[in-house]
C-alpha cells in the first residue's frame, strides 16, 4: 500500500482530513457550465479514487422510464459485461444502489452480486460480468428536495474493507454537492448525455489514483498499478522518472495540456505512452484537477491514471487489416476531412500520397461519382447506413457504396468492385427476357381488353427484349391512320402524325403489300421513301420496323416499333417480329369493339354518379364504385351526399337489382327524386315512402334497396331508416364498430311503408360506412362473414384519410386479382360535431316584445363571434321571422343561431303553417317580410320538426372571418 493508501487508512481519525477536503474543494471548483454529464462523471471518479475502488455508477429515476425502475445513465471504468447487467434495475430490490435510493444515506454489501432485473431485462451471470468475485459495492443516496433521486455507487476490490466513518462522510458530501448541481428540475432521457452510458465502455485497463505536490515537485502514484503495468522506477522522484518514461513523440504533447491546465486552473484529459521496464510502452489515459489553495494558487493536481493499451492493440489490428483488405475503405470526420484510406481506396481515387487530412470534396475523383456528395450529406444527418451503384467516372467498372454514419459526426465509406456481377445478372436477364418473348406476349394480349392495354402489353412485353426505344399504334380508320398509343416520342410528334392519309403515309406501302417494312437507318428510309424526308431521323430515331396489322383478312393498322441507333435485322429477328404483328392485329381488333362499348356505357356511368363529392363543415367523405366485370353492362348501384340546412347532411346510398341500361335508368330516376325530396326536408322514414311510390310507378318486376340518413353535426345524431339496405358501420375514435340498424324493412317495391327510422349519436371524429351488398357478400363469402371482415379492416385502417380507408376496405373485400361478381358501392364519411361556442338557442316569449329580445340576443352573440358586420340583416331578419310567428303561428318559439361556413337563423314555433312568399298589392300592409328576408339571406326555407316547424335562413360570412369550430377545437385568438 502507497502513501496515498496509507493516508486513506488514517481518515476515520482525520475525517473529513485535508485530502478529502482537497476533493470537495475540486467538486466546488467544477466549472457551472459543465452538462449533468460532467457533473456525474467528476462525482464518480473522486469517489472511485477516494475507495480505491474499480469504477462507479450512477442510477438515476427518469420520469419517461418505466415506474419501479432505476436507470443507470453513467458509468466509469467498468467493463461492458459489469453495467449491461446494471442498465435497469428494480427500485424496490435488495440491491446496494436501489436500497441506498429508497432507504436514504450510505449502504455496503461486500459481494457486489447481480441486481434484481427490471422487467425485460435479460439477467447477467456473476460469471461474465467481468469484475473479480468478491468485489463489494458502496452506493450513497443522491438527494433531493422531494426525496432520492437515485444513487452513486462505487465497486470495491476484494480485499477491501466496508467505508469507515470518514469516508462515509465523503461519500455522503459528494451526493450532496451532486445533487445540488444536476440542472435537471425531473430526470429526462433526452437531459442526459449518451457519453454518460458509453463514457468508460471498452476501457477495461486497471486504473490509479495520482497526487502531484506542484509546489514540492512530488508525485505519488499507487504502486500497485504500476507493477501491474511493468513500469519500473529510475530515481527516488517519480516526478522526474514519469518524465524519463514518456515516449518522446508524447512529451510536447503531455507537457502543453499540463500546463494550460494550471494556467487555467482547471482539468486535463490526455493520453500518452509510458515505457515498461521490457522496452514496449504502455498506453496511459490521465484525467487530472487542479487544486488551488485560499490565495487562488494552483498547489496540487489530483486524478486517475488508466491502462488503455488493449484498446489501442485492437485498433491497430483493425487498422492493418483495413489497409490491405481487397475493397476500397476510407473514413472521414465530422468537418469531411479523411482520417483514414487504404491501399485500394488511394488506387481507386488516383490519390497515392496526401489523401489523410484532406476535404473530401476536394478530391477530384469524388466530385466527379454523380450523387455521392448529396447521399453523404444525407447519410449522416439520417444517422442511417445506405448504399448504391454507380459507374466510376472515366472507366466501364461498376462499384457499390457502402454509407455508414459514425457516432461522432463522421462517416465511413466502403468501395467494392461489382462489374462483374453486373455483367453476369445483364446477360443471365436478357437471355431470360429473349426466351420468355412469345409466351409473355401472347398472354398480355390476351388479358388486354382495351387499345390501351394492347399498347401497354407490346410496350412492356416486345420493346425492352429488342432494345427499342420507341412504339406507335395506330388503327386503319376510313383511310387515314389514327394514332391510338405511342411511346417514345413527344406529343408534339404524335399530333403530327395523328390523321395521316393512307396514300401519303410512309407505312403505306407495308400496309398495301400486307407485308413488314425493316428499316436499318436513316439513309434507308430516304432511299425507300425520298417524298417523306422529312419524317427522316424524326424522334431522334435512327432504325425501324413498319409491322402491318392483318385482322380477319382485311388491314386495320399498323405497328411502329422503332430504335434510336442505326441497326441491321437479323433473319429471326424479322421471323419474330412478323409473328409478333399477327398476335398485336388480333388482340386490337377485339380491344376496338370493345373500347366503343365500354365508352358508351361509362360515359352513362357517370352522368349518373355524382361527378364530386361535395365538402362540407360536418363531415368529410369519399366514395368507390366499382363494376362487376369489364363491360358494357352498368350497375344499378348508387350513392350521394346532400348538403340540408343547419348543415346537416343527408347520407344515401341504393342498389336497383340487375345490369343493364333499364337498371341504369331506374337509379338515375331513384337519384333524381331523393334530391327533390331532400329539399323538403323530410324524415328519413317518410322519404323511403315516397320513393317506394317512384319504384312501384315503374312496373312490378322493378325492386330497389336503399338507406337514407340525416347527420347533424350540432348534436351529433345519425337518423337513417332502410329499406331492405344492409345497415350502416359506424366506428367510433376508440375503434369500436357497431352496425346500428332497425328492423329490417323489405326493398322498395315489394311492401308498403312506414319505414322505421333508428337513430345513433356519434362523437366527434366517428366514421359512417356505407355500402352495398356486392361489397361484403359473394359466391365465396356470406354476408356475415363480409361484415366481420368490413369491422375488422375499419378498426385498424383509421388512421389514414377517408380516401386512403375507402382504398383499404376495397382492396380487403374486393382484391384486384379477383373477379367481382357484383357491382359494389362504398360510401366512407368521417363526422365533424360542431363545438357548443359554435351553436345558441334562446326560447323567446309568445308576445310582441318577443322580437326585440330577438334583436338583442342576436346583436350579444354575433359581437361574441366578431361577425359585428352581420349584424344590422340579422336582426332585420330575425325580427321578421319573430314578427310573422307572433302574428300567424303558435308557441312555443325559440331562435338558434349557428355559425359555420355560414350564419343560419332559425326561428322554430309549434304550429306546421308553411309559410310562403306572396306578391303584395300596393296598399297591402303586410305580405313583404319574407320578400325582404330573402333578398337579405343567401339562402331560406322551412323544415318540419317533432314539434312543429323551423324557419332557416344562411346568409355568407365577411371575408376574414372566423370559419367553424369543431368539437375539441378553441374559439380562434
Amino acid at each position: 500500500m502507497d502513501a496515498r493508501r496509507q493516508h486513506d487508512a488514517q481518515g476515520a481519525q482525520d475525517s473529513p482530513g485535508p485530502v478529502r477536503a482537497d476533493r470537495l474543494r475540486m467538486l466546488a471548483a467544477v466549472d457551472e457550465s459543465r452538462g449533468d454529464t460532467g457533473v456525474l462523471l467528476a462525482a464518480l471518479q473522486h469517489l472511485t479514487t477516494e475507495l480505491g475502488g474499480l469504477g462507479g455508477m450512477a442510477h438515476l429515476r427518469l420520469k419517461d422510464f418505466p415506474r419501479g425502475v432505476l436507470r443507470m445513465v453513467a458509468g466509469s471504468g467498468l467493463p461492458e459485461g459489469f453495467t449491461r447487467a446494471w442498465e435497469a434495475i428494480a427500485d424496490g430490490g435488495s440491491s446496494a444502489p436501489a436500497r441506498a435510493a429508497r432507504e436514504g444515506g450510505v449502504v455496503w454489501v461486500a459481494e457486489v452480486g447481480v441486481p434484481e432485473q427490471a422487467a425485460g431485462k435479460p439477467a447477467v451471470r456473476p460469471e461474465d460480468s467481468g469484475v473479480p468475485a468478491g468485489a463489494g459495492l458502496a452506493a450513497v443516496a443522491l438527494p433531493r428536495a422531494e426525496g432520492p433521486l437515485g444513487a452513486l455507487s462505487v465497486v470495491t476490490p476484494p480485499s477491501a474493507r466496508a467505508p469507515d466513518a470518514g469516508q462515509r462522510a465523503f461519500l455522503v458530501d459528494v451526493a450532496r454537492w451532486t445533487g445540488g448541481r444536476l440542472r435537471m428540475a425531473t430526470p429526462r432521457p433526452e437531459g442526459l448525455s449518451t457519453a454518460m452510458v458509453t463514457e468508460a465502455r471498452g476501457e477495461e485497463g486497471a486504473v490509479a489514483a495520482y497526487d502531484w505536490d506542484l509546489r514540492a515537485g512530488r508525485l505519488t502514484i499507487d504502486e500497485m498499478w504500476l507493477a501491474q503495468l511493468r513500469i519500473d522506477r529510475k530515481g527516488t522522484d517519480w516526478a522526474e522518472t514519469w518524465g524519463d518514461l514518456l515516449h518522446p513523440d508524447d512529451w510536447a504533447y503531455m507537457l502543453r495540456g499540463n500546463e494550460a491546465a494550471i494556467r487555467a486552473g482547471g482539468s486535463y484529459d490526455g493520453e500518452y505512452r509510458v515505457r515498461r521496464a521490457d522496452g514496449g510502452y504502455a498506453w496511459v489515459r490521465d484525467r487530472g484537477e487542479v487544486v488551488r489553495d485560499e490565495a487562488g494558487r494552483p498547489v496540487r493536481m489530483v486524478g486517475t491514471l488508466r491502462d488503455t493499451s488493449r484498446a489501442h492493440a485492437a485498433l491497430e489490428s483493425v487498422g492493418r487489416a483495413l489497409r490491405h483488405m481487397s475493397d476500397g475503405f476510407l473514413s472521414v470526420s465530422g468537418t469531411w476531412r479523411v482520417e483514414f484510406v487504404n491501399v485500394t481506396a488511394q488506387l481507386l481515387l488516383a490519390a497515392p500520397r496526401g489523401l489523410v487530412g484532406r476535404r473530401l470534396w476536394d478530391v477530384p475523383a469524388v466530385r466527379r461519382v454523380a450523387g455521392l456528395r448529396e447521399r453523404c450529406e444525407r447519410a449522416v444527418a439520417d444517422g442511417e447506413p445506405t448504399g448504391f451503384d454507380v459507374r466510376w467516372p472515366d472507366s466501364e467498372r461498376w462499384y457499390h457504396l457502402r454509407l455508414v454514419p459514425v457516432p461522432d459526426g463522421g462517416l465511413a465509406l466502403y468501395i467494392a468492385d461489382i462489374t462483374e456481377r453486373r455483367l453476369r445478372e445483364a446477360a443471365e436477364r436478357a437471355a431470360a427476357e429473349r426466351a420468355a418473348l412469345m409466351a409473355r406476349l401472347t398472354r398480355a394480349l390476351s388479358e388486354a381488353v382495351t387499345a390501351h392495354d394492347v399498347v401497354e402489353a407490346v410496350a412492356g412485353s416486345v420493346l425492352p427484349p429488342f432494345g427499342a426505344t420507341g412504339l406507335i399504334v395506330a388503327v386503319l380508320e376510313h383511310d387515314r391512320l389514327n394514332v391510338v398509343g405511342s411511346t417514345g416520342y413527344p406529343r408534339s410528334f404524335i399530333e403530327r402524325v395523328h390523321g395521316t392519309p393512307l396514300p401519303s403515309a410512309a407505312t403505306g406501302d407495308a400496309l398495301r403489300a400486307r407485308a413488314p417494312e425493316f428499316i436499318e437507318s436513316v439513309e434507308d428510309f430516304l432511299v425507300r421513301h425520298p417524298q417523306r424526308a422529312d419524317l427522316a431521323g424524326a424522334g431522334g430515331k435512327q432504325a425501324a420496323a413498319f409491322l402491318p396489322l392483318i385482322a380477319s383478312g382485311r388491314p386495320i393498322g399498323m405497328c411502329v416499333i422503332t430504335f434510336d441507333d442505326p441497326r441491321p435485322f437479323g433473319e429471326d429477328e424479322r421471323t419474330v417480329l412478323t409473328a409478333l404483328s399477327g398476335l398485336v392485329a388480333q388482340a386490337l381488333e377485339r380491344a376496338s369493339l370493345y373500347d366503343a362499348a365500354t365508352a358508351r356505357a361509362r360515359d352513362l356511368q357517370r352522368a349518373l354518379l355524382p361527378r364530386a363529392l361535395p365538402s362540407l363543415p360536418a363531415l368529410t367523405a369519399a366514395a368507390r364504385y366499382l363494376p362487376a366485370g369489364r363491360g358494357a353492362d352498368v350497375g344499378g348501384d348508387w350513392y350521394d351526399v346532400i348538403p340540408l340546412s343547419a348543415d346537416r347532411v343527408a347520407l344515401v346510398i341504393g342498389d336497383v337489382m340487375g345490369h343493364g341500361m333499364s337498371e341504369a335508368a331506374t337509379m338515375g330516376r331513384l337519384r333524381t327524386a331523393v334530391r327533390t325530396l331532400s329539399d323538403l326536408e323530410l324524415p328519413p322514414g317518410e322519404i323511403l315512402a315516397r320513393l317506394d311510390d317512384v319504384v312501384a310507378d315503374l312496373g312490378e318486376d322493378r325492386f330497389a334497396t336503399c338507406l337514407y340518413g340525416i347527420y347533424d353535426p350540432v348534436t351529433g345524431r345519425f337518423a337513417h331508416a332502410s329499406a331492405g339496405h344492409p345497415p350502416p358501420a359506424t366506428v367510433r375514435p376508440d375503434g369500436a364498430v357497431a352496425f346500428p340498424t332497425p328492423v329490417p324493412d323489405l326493398p322498395l317495391g315489394a311492401a308498403a311503408p312506414p319505414y322505421e327510422t333508428a337513430e345513433t349519436r356519434l362523437p366527434d371524429g366517428s366514421l359512417l360506412v356505407l355500402y352495398t351488398d356486392g361489397l361484403v357478400e359473394s359466391r365465396h363469402r356470406d354476408i356475415d362473414d363480409g361484415m366481420d371482415l368490413l369491422a375488422r379492416v375499419l378498426r385498424t385502417g383509421r388512421g389514414g384519410g377517408v380516401d386512403a380507408l375507402c382504398d383499404e376496405v376495397t382492396a380487403a373485400l374486393l382484391p384486384a386479382d379477383q373477379p367481382i361478381g357484383d357491382d359494389a358501392a362504398l360510401l366512407v364519411a368521417r363526422v365533424h360535431r360542431f363545438a357548443p361556442d359554435a351553436v345558441a338557442s334562446w326560447p323567446l316569449p309568445q308576445e310582441p316584445v318577443a322580437a326585440r329580445r330577438a334583436r338583442e340576443l342576436v346583436r350579444a352573440q354575433l359581437a361574441a363571434w366578431r361577425l359585428e358586420e352581420l349584424e344590422t340583416t340579422t336582426e332585420l331578419i330575425a325580427s321578421e321571422l319573430v314578427g310573422n310567428v307572433i302574428r300567424h303561428a303558435r308557441g312555443p318559439m325559440a331562435l338558434r343561431l349557428l355559425r359555420s361556413r355560414t350564419l343560419t337563423c332559425e326561428v322554430s314555433d309549434a304550429s306546421l303553417t308553411t309559410p310562403h312568399i306572396r306578391q303584395p298589392a300596393l296598399t297591402d300592409e303586410g305580405g313583404r317580410g319574407l320578400r325582404l328576408v330573402a333578398a337579405m339571406a343567401g339562402r331560406w326555407g322551412t323544415r318540419f320538426t317533432p314539434t312543429g316547424k323551423c324557419i332557416w335562413t344562411e346568409q355568407p360570412l365577411p371575408a376574414g372571418a372566423p370559419g367553424p369550430v369543431r368539437a375539441g377545437e378553441r374559439e380562434p385568438r
